[in-house]
C-alpha cells in the first residue's frame, strides 16, 4: 500500500521533496484579504505586504473538515499517510488533524513534530525518505515520533519586533534584543521560543550560533540538514554559511535550503536566518 506524506503549509522543505508531498495550507489574513499560505499568495509577496501593512496579519489553523477532505483522498486511493504538524504548543492545527484522522483508524497517522518552519521540514524530508526506503506508515510514524525530540532549529532575527507584536515574547525582552544593533539567537524547545544569547553585529551573531550548535551536540549529518531565511533576499544566509563554512565543509555536499513561509515569517518578520539539524545527542 502506498504511503503518502503530508505536511501543513508551516513546514518548509526542500523544492524537490515539496514535490513528493501533499501540502495542506493555513490561512492567512491582512486585513479583510484571506489568503491560502504559498498557494493565493506567493511568499515575495507576502513579505512586500508585511512590510508594507501597520498591522501584522493573523493567521487561523486548519480545520478538522480540512482535513478531512486530504483524508478522504487518501482513503480513495487505497493508501495510508503520515502527516507532520506545526508544534502543537504553537498552534491548534494538530489537534485538528488529530480529531479528523479519528475516522481513519490504521490508515491516518498524525505527528506533532514540535517544532515550526525547517525544524518540521527536516522531520519531513525524513519520512519521504523512510517511505521510499519501504517503511510502513505506522512505522514511520513511530519513527519520525523517537527522531523528533533530537531535531534543534536556531536562528538569528533581524529584530524581536514581530515577535513581540505577535505576543510570541514580552515587551521588555524585545527592547533588550533590539538595543545598540543586538541580534539574538533563538531556538525552539518544546514548541516555545526560547532566547540563547545575543550578539552585536552580523559576524559575532553567525559565530554565537555557531557556538550553539556546537554546544547542542553538532550535527548528524546522516539525516537532513536545512538553511532558511525570511524576507525577499537571501543575502543573510549566504553571509552565515561562508562564516560558518567550518560546520559543512567535509560533512555534506549539498546544504538544502528554503523561504520561511509565510505563517512563521509573520512572527519572524524579514532579515531571519535559521538551522535546523538532528543533534548527535540521542
Amino acid at each position: 500500500m502506498n504511503v503518502r506524506i503530508i505536511a501543513d503549509s508551516t513546514a518548509d522543505v526542500s523544492k524537490e521533496t515539496r514535490e513528493k508531498i501533499t501540502v495542506i495550507p493555513l490561512n492567512l489574513y491582512f486585513g479583510d484579504e484571506e489568503y491560502q499560505d504559498g498557494i493565493s499568495l506567493t511568499y515575495q509577496e507576502f513579505y512586500e505586504k508585511l512590510v508594507e501593512y501597520d498591522d501584522l496579519p493573523h493567521t487561523s489553523q486548519a480545520n478538522p473538515a480540512t482535513f478531512t477532505s486530504f483524508f478522504e483522498d487518501v482513503k480513495e486511493k487505497d493508501e495510508t499517510a503520515v502527516l507532520i504538524t506545526l508544534a502543537s504548543t504553537l498552534s491548534g492545527t494538530y489537534q485538528s488533524a488529530v480529531i479528523a484522522a479519528e475516522d481513519y483508524e490504521d490508515r491516518i497517522y498524525v505527528v506533532d513534530s514540535k517544532n515550526a518552519t525547517i525544524g518540521s521540514g527536516i522531520l519531513v524530508e525524513l519520512a519521504v525518505r523512510l517511505a521510499e526506503a519501504g517503511m510502513s506508515a505506522k512505522e514511520i510514524a513511530e519513527k519520525l515520533e523517537e527522531e523528533r525530540n533530537r531535531v534543534c532549529l536556531m536562528g538569528i532575527v533581524d529584530t524581536l519586533e514581530y515577535l513581540k507584536r505577535g505576543g510570541r515574547i514580552s515587551k521588555a525582552a524585545a527592547m533588550a534584543g533590539d538595543m545598540l544593533g543586538i541580534k539574538p539567537v533563538l531556538r525552539i524547545q518544546d514548541g516555545e521560543i526560547v532566547v540563547l544569547g545575543k550578539a552585536r553585529g552580523s559576524k559575532k551573531s553567525n559565530n554565537l550560533l555557531v557556538t550553539e550548535i556546537e554546544k547542542a551536540g553538532g550535527v548528524d549529518f546522516d539525516k537532513p540538514v536545512m538553511l532558511a531565511y525570511s524576507g525577499l533576499s537571501d543575502i543573510l544566509l549566504q553571509k552565515y554559511v561562508e562564516d560558518s563554512r567550518s560546520l559543512w565543509e567535509g560533512h555534506t555536499d549539498e546544504l538544502k535550503q528554503a523561504c520561511i513561509g509565510s505563517v512563521i515569517g509573520t512572527h519572524l518578520g524579514p532579515g531571519a536566518v535559521a538551522v535546523a539539524f538532528f543533534s548527535k545527542n540521542s
